[in-house]
């Protein structure tokens, strides 16, 4: 026989086992609800660290709505045992934190609780997925911020090893992910979560065993060459210091420097782009921008690539838009018509074939062009609707000479780096 480590309090018998109860968002308690299924795309085989003990509540985020909280452990508990278990603990309740947190039961149970914000951009909490399926390898209870499973040691595709004295079962917690395919590469925005869990069993004890997952490290690619010095591709990084302020316009008010490259982004940030004309003072100058894509290379023609522009409006296929910020004379540029700036979503390059994220850094290329403020219909491209005047206007502007310009390398990293 063995005992348990008991995270989530003392178990019963299997047969009258019961997980936490999610309170479900100002409504009373319902049966769980088996979730509609889901293609899943299997994530990138990740580098696995050694195995350590479950992460302490401190590291964690334990703002979690009163309406969401789920309890954690027996009724009446100390906010030293709560803190043994892993979980929060504030006005003498432990509930669990925003993280996914596992357990093990001496009934042969795994338990573990999945947090919505344990990832950013947030898991899709529809999206997760066992290693195995079947009965009761969905959740048991969720409500709009977790999800609990609760199943079998034997079950729900564990893997059984044995080492001497110790019978070890696993399993992995891993989330489905949208993929973007274009014409020349494909792109995702979504996280990629990837759990790998143990119960051990020695001789009379149970242990809960979290493996960490980390996406894979591509060493730093050299910041890539500049175009010709009459235009130059820059990343704003300016943020918010007081409440009620423009986000974009404080955005733009600085700028990476060549020693901050390659620039770190979340899946989903914002990234502000700048392009700028130098090295002109006519005011009748105007800069143009044609096609802007991003690459996994510094080299702007190889690929993979995505569009994030074309002819200068925001490329239609992807699902988050790209968009344009107007410059004008209240920007405070001494020319205006010098600056073109638009933000995309950060994303991340998938492999075609496997459909696994490449992790590799982006480096964004932009065509552009200058004309004159007097040849207003080649200066002024609408993006929504084009007149047919325009056409032989744009068309001219097309076959003048276009210079490709760079940016620095950007990095798609986890929220905790």
């Amino acid at each position: 026989s063995c005992a348990s480590c008991c995270l989530f309090g003392a178990p019963k018998p299997p047969h009258h086992q019961k997980g936490p109860q999610l309170p479900k968002d100002d409504q009373a308690p319902q049966s769980p609800q088996i979730p509609k299924q889901q293609q899943s795309v299997t994530p990138q085989k990740p580098h696995v660290s050694s195995p350590t003990k479950p992460q302490h509540p401190a590291l964690r985020n334990c703002d979690v709505d009163l309406s969401v909280r789920i309890p954690c452990g027996p009724p009446i508990v100390t906010d030293t045992e709560c803190e043994s278990l892993n979980c929060c603990f504030e006005g003498n309740k432990c509930y669990f934190g925003k993280a996914v947190t596992v357990g093990c039961t001496k009934d042969g149970l795994f338990l573990v609780v999945a947090a919505k914000d344990a990832t950013q951009p947030n898991i899709d909490l529809e999206a997760i997925s066992l290693l195995g399926g079947g009965q009761g390898c969905t959740h048991v209870d969720s409500n709009s911020q977790f999800a609990i499973y609760q199943f079998p040691v034997t079950a729900c595709g564990s893997l059984v090893k044995e080492e001497p004295g110790v019978i070890i079962y696993e399993n992995r917690l891993t989330s489905a992910y949208e993929v973007g395919v274009g014409p020349r590469g494909a792109i995702t925005r979504d996280s990629q979560y990837d759990l790998l869990f143990q119960c051990r069993y020695i001789g009379t004890s149970v242990e809960t065993l979290v493996v960490e997952v980390l996406p894979l490290q591509n060493p730093p690619l050299p910041v890539a060459a500049q175009g010709p010095i009459s235009v130059q591709l820059r990343l704003a990084n300016g943020q918010c210091s007081s409440k009620g302020c423009n986000e974009v316009d404080v955005a733009y008010s600085s700028f990476y420097s060549e020693a901050d490259y390659p620039v770190r982004k979340v899946l989903r940030d914002p990234v502000y782009v700048d392009v700028q004309l130098l090295g002109k003072t006519d005011p009748l100058l105007v800069l143009t921008l044609g096609r802007c894509w991003a690459t996994t290379s510094p080299e702007p023609h190889s690929l993979p690539q995505w569009d994030i522009l074309i002819d200068g409006c925001p490329y239609r296929d992807d699902r988050y838009l790209s968009s344009l910020v107007g410059v004008d004379e209240s920007s405070g540029l001494e020319f205006p018509n010098y600056h073109k700036r638009f933000i995309f979503k950060m994303f991340t390059f998938v492999n075609p074939s496997s459909m696994e994220p490449l992790r590799e850094l982006v480096y964004i290329h932009c065509s552009t062009a200058v004309c004159y403020a007097d040849s207003v219909t080649r200066c002024q491209r609408a993006c929504l609707y084009r007149r047919r005047r325009d056409t032989a206007a744009v068309s001219q502007e097309k076959s003048e000479p276009k210079v490709v310009v760079s940016s620095g390398p950007v990095a798609m990293v986890s929220p905790q780096q």
